[in-house]
């Protein structure tokens, strides 16, 4: 009988692990995951969520590669409500 090779396997991470490696809050991850800017989490069993590795990674490198665009700044002056004496 022939050597079956091994499949290859997806690395998954939990949340801890996750936390490591991006130091967003949860609710930040979650808001970027339902707007598709982070990589979906799926269940592993009812209590218990990953992410694949392999992806977050690959996130991590994107936003390292492009930069961020700044806020836009706000005068503060041209408020409607308690504006700013200057």
């Amino acid at each position: 009988m022939p050597k079956q090779e091994p499949t290859g396997y997806t690395r998954t991470i939990r949340r801890q692990q996750l936390r490591e490696m991006v130091p967003l809050a949860d609710s930040t991850i979650f808001e970027m995951e339902q707007r598709g800017e982070f990589p979906r989490r799926y269940a592993l069993s009812p209590r218990t969520v990953v992410w694949n590795l392999a992806e977050v990674e690959a996130w991590l490198a994107d936003r390292r590669a492009r930069p961020i665009r700044r806020a836009q700044l706000v005068d503060v002056r041209h408020r409607r409500t308690r504006p700013v004496k200057g």
